[in-house]
């Protein structure tokens, strides 16, 4: 009974949602989206899973940086701020989610981030200011000749993220969802990280933040036939970390549209009911009896889906600051144009999407972004 409904993954955990584990700011990586089934891949979808359902999923993350030159690090110090460069982050997340109710899903996401590359001019080099960021004692063994400190990588685990979705609105008539989304960051990264001269690296280097820090924002997603159109936007409310640094709220922002290339494409009721009546303990209600009985040919014409994304993602970053004073080098806004596929085949789901950067707007002197890789797969384990 019911056999027939095992849809692939693309449509069973489109709303394996959420995350993000860091903001995706130039000097962190990115975020967002759906880890699971049709939709969209960085931008959240208002879509929940069943009651009862749980998925899991792995996501890569890939940001290269456009690196600041010697002499842009030299020239912003001779000015008395203190700039540094950074050639790429990596980023690696483990995601689980649980259906509690039909409309309200809880979700967990751990994992750790790598950042390479790490040249700032060395503490002597400053006309002034940023001289608290080391002890002076620390700074002939980390001194290059050249005037540029080489502190090399910084990598471990980084900060816990629970993330909650409750869809207050589900039209399957109009094809219609919306929902909030609220949680919090708890501060179990690591914050003890040292380059290579074995000097404490600087809170925003850490791949902890060492702060207890809010979410919360909401999602929209409009479907019609094989397409699916998304938006949401979720707000980060940082608090003061490690070193008695702030790293600034961030908010997360993202629109997108779907298609569904191949594969069967069901209303989003019919979509509810197969969710539901896939569950052992439902399959004997009379509505899924009566729904095992008719026909669903088109569920079953291809036994994978391949879907088309095409989204615009993007985050604004306050400042940081450090004992209450802004950093001129910090904060921003970047928006990418993020082409993307998502292929499904039974209960697993996998996706990649490539980001450039159409706006890239930033403080004072930063390294920014040049493009953006992500890559993942999913699970239903239920």
């Amino acid at each position: 009974m019911c056999a027939y409904l095992k849809r692939p993954a693309a449509g069973i955990f489109s709303s394996m949602l959420f995350f993000l584990a860091l903001p995706a700011e130039a000097h962190h990586p990115g975020g967002g989206g759906n880890t699971g089934s049709g939709g969209p891949i960085n931008t959240i979808s208002a879509d929940t899973l069943s009651e009862g359902l749980i998925a899991a999923s792995v996501r890569y993350e890939f940001i290269r940086l456009g690196q600041l030159s010697d002499a842009d690090l030299l020239a912003a110090a001779s000015k008395g701020t203190h700039a540094h460069s950074l050639r790429s982050i990596d980023a690696i997340s483990i995601s689980a989610a649980y259906g509690i109710t039909n409309d309200f899903t809880v979700a967990v996401r751990a994992g750790g981030v790598r950042r390479s590359g790490i040249r700032e001019p060395a503490e002597d080099m400053l006309s002034g200011g940023h001289m608290g960021m080391m002890n002076t004692s620390d700074m002939s063994s980390l001194m290059s000749p050249d005037g540029i400190n080489r502190r090399g990588n910084s990598a471990g685990f980084g900060d816990v993220t629970m993330l909650g979705q409750y869809r207050f609105h589900n039209n399957a008539q109009t094809g219609t969802s919306a929902a909030v989304l609220f949680g919090f960051k708890a501060p179990t990264g690591n914050t003890n990280q040292r380059d290579a001269a074995g000097q404490l690296f600087q809170a925003e280097f850490q791949p902890g933040s060492g702060s207890w820090d809010g979410l919360f924002g909401a999602a929209f997603t409009k479907r019609t036939g094989r397409w699916s159109f998304d938006v949401s936007g979720l707000y980060y409310l940082i608090s003061t970390g490690t070193q008695d640094t702030n790293l600034g709220d961030r908010f997360l922002f993202g629109t997108a549209v779907s298609y569904r290339l191949v594969g069967a494409n069901g209303s989003a009721k019919e979509v509810a009911l197969h969710e539901y009546c896939m569950q052992p303990r439902n399959q004997l209600q009379e509505h899924c009896l009566y729904h095992a009985n008719h026909d669903h040919s088109d569920m079953m014409k291809t036994p994978y889906t391949l879907d088309l994304v095409l989204e615009l993602n993007g985050e604004w970053h306050d400042k940081q600051k450090i004992a209450g004073i802004p950093d001129p080098n910090s904060g921003g806004t970047t928006v990418y144009l993020s082409p993307g596929v998502r292929v499904g085949f039974d209960r697993f789901s996998g996706f990649v999407s490539v980001g450039v950067p159409v706006i890239n707007l930033h403080n004072g002197v930063q390294s920014k972004p040049d493009y953006r890789i992500l890559t993942g797969i999913g699970a239903r384990l239920n």
